[in-house]
């Protein structure tokens, strides 16, 4: 009976876990959105707009310095809440395409996600590089239509594009009545209801939520004037001839994305999307190992490491590695196994977040993301369990676009600087090689806006100032072979242009695409990669 009663608590507790990510272009409004859904999730009291200043942006998802200053979210955030008996675990994406590494790592870690995009802008290049992303996984995906209080681009437009661009079916869930200033509110046509934008107050919840008795409801005449209600009819009739019905399976596995129109920034179509997030996403599912499928629902505690992020808190220098459970009931100080160093690590003080707060976590279950404080013992890609040996996948590590030497200002500050850099390759903010001969230090990114966040976060974290300088190196490439002595050949040869990653795997720096079509000539039994799993 007792094993009963465990059993259903588990299920119980999973099946209300919700972890989802937002992804967009920069600039769609994504940040904005992730705090309207904290604020009627009652996780925060106060929303800051994109531009605030002062105590309003402190209540922002953006927590990092540079962010602050900047404008632009370079990490992830995670953040929990409830809304309706569930348990959301939102994860914050960087919408820059610098920083899609990081994002990369972020929908390993999700079930579903929400797309939003600009009204305005439709399908911008960094959206359909995440869906694409999204669609590997057979993500189910959400899309919100943002900024439908400024003119933007006609719905029925914005509705192919996303057929025609994504190759997926939509579905519209609502639908917007007029756009720019004649942006007038919503139709639900889940529900048959009227969602009108409370123009008095944007900040406010919408005014009006009427549910009609569908469109020929006399009621929608007094509530609209004439012309925006002919028009609204119109539409929608073109809508249900034309569009897909909603169909849960097919959304389920990623061929349908259901759509909301709104505003962010006036707190329009929020709750909606919210509401439609609590019906629809799914719950913790199955997660890939080497040796088998893992169910959520299992009693054992299996997890993963996706990110690592130092210094969230300057006053005490931390390091938090997050890891998504996969799969039991977690509590806090369990011993659990580090199956990379075959350890077991004693879990005291782990942590839920919620923006920049944090909270001890005494629980945990499948689907949740929990902080666990570390001294550099924890790497991106690391599986944690309670004993079986479980390697987790699907957690890799890309080649560089762009290569520079990095050195301190101050020679006395050389030993600081390796320190930095190597706590920033583990959180999976660049790569670092170090040259076999020379000694120097190299950091690889795949967007250049990275070596300027980097250079902050090691003045500012670490107050070693950096000078970057240019190479004749345009990437690097991980050095593989069956044969290991074929391996060794090739590095003893070719010593000049070899350094070490920051798990000492071996690279090989490369000058320009001829050199690197040559290597591939003249080395046939070498693998030179540029995706490397970060287990390893």
């Amino acid at each position: 009976m007792l094993e009963i009663l465990r059993m259903n608590h588990l299920k119980e507790n999973i099946d209300k876990r919700r972890t989802f990510a937002i992804i967009a272009h920069p600039d769609a409004g994504k940040t904005t959105l992730t705090e309207k859904l904290l604020l009627f999730g009652g996780a925060i009291q106060l929303a800051g707009a994109v531009k605030a200043r002062g105590d309003q942006r402190r209540a922002r998802s953006d927590w990092m310095k540079v962010e602050k200053e900047r404008g632009i979210s370079v990490s992830s955030s995670v953040m929990t809440f409830e809304y309706k008996k569930k348990v959301f675990n939102l994860l914050d994406t960087p919408g820059h395409e610098d920083f899609s590494e990081d994002t990369y790592r972020v929908l390993t870690a999700v079930d579903s996600s929400v797309m939003v995009l600009d009204a305005a802008q439709g399908i911008e290049s960094q959206t359909k590089k995440l869906f694409e992303v999204c669609r590997l996984r057979d993500m189910p995906i959400t899309t919100f239509i943002n900024k439908m209080d400024r003119e933007s681009k006609d719905p029925f437009d914005l509705i192919d594009e996303i057929e025609q661009t994504l190759q997926i079916d939509v579905c519209p869930v609502s639908w917007p009545i007029g756009m720019g200033s004649r942006f007038l509110g919503c139709y639900d046509l889940i529900k048959d209801q009227l969602i009108l934008i409370n123009k008095a107050d944007k900040i406010k919840k919408p005014s009006i939520t009427l549910t009609l008795k569908g469109l020929g409801d006399t009621q929608l005449d007094k509530r609209l004037p004439s012309d925006s209600a002919y028009e609204l009819r119109e539409q929608l009739e073109m809508v249900n001839e034309f569009c897909k019905k909603f169909d849960l399976k097919s959304y389920l596995e990623g061929n349908l994305t259901p759509v909301y129109f709104g505003s962010a920034i006036n707190t329009f179509g929020v709750q909606e999307l919210l509401n439609g997030l609590t019906n629809i996403t799914p719950p913790p599912g199955m997660q890939e190992s080497l040796s088998r499928k893992i169910s959520s629902e299992e009693e054992k505690v299996t997890g993963f490491i996706f990110k690592i992020q130092a210094n969230m808190n300057p006053k005490h220098r931390d390091r938090i590695a997050f890891m998504r459970l996969c799969s039991g009931h977690f509590k806090r100080g369990m011993k659990l196994k580090h199956l990379r160093t075959e350890k077991n690590i004693n879990v005291h003080n782990p942590i839920l977040f919620l923006a920049q707060g944090r909270k001890l976590a005494e629980e945990a279950f499948a689907g949740d993301i929990i902080g666990i404080p570390n001294h550099g013992n924890l790497h991106i890609g690391d599986s944690i369990s309670e004993g079986e040996n479980i390697q987790f996948t699907g957690l890799p590590s890309f080649a560089p676009e762009y290569i520079q030497k990095i050195r301190t200002q101050d020679p006395m500050l050389t030993k600081h600087l390796t320190r930095a850099l190597q706590q920033l390759a583990e959180e999976g903010a660049a790569s670092i090689f170090k040259r076999y001969l020379g000694g120097d230090w190299i950091v690889g990114v795949v967007g250049q806006l990275q070596f300027e966040v980097m250079a902050d976060r090691i003045r500012t974290e670490y107050d070693v100032p950096v000078i970057f300088e240019k190479l004749n190196f345009i990437t690097a490439r991980w050095i593989q072979s069956d044969q290991k002595s074929d391996k060794m050949l090739f590095i003893k040869n070719n010593s000049e242009i070899i350094a070490d990653d920051h798990k000492n795997n071996p690279v090989v720096l490369i000058r320009n695409n001829w050199h690197l079509d040559h290597l591939f000539e003249e080395w046939p039994n070498i693998k030179f990669s540029n995706v490397k799993e970060q287990n390893n």
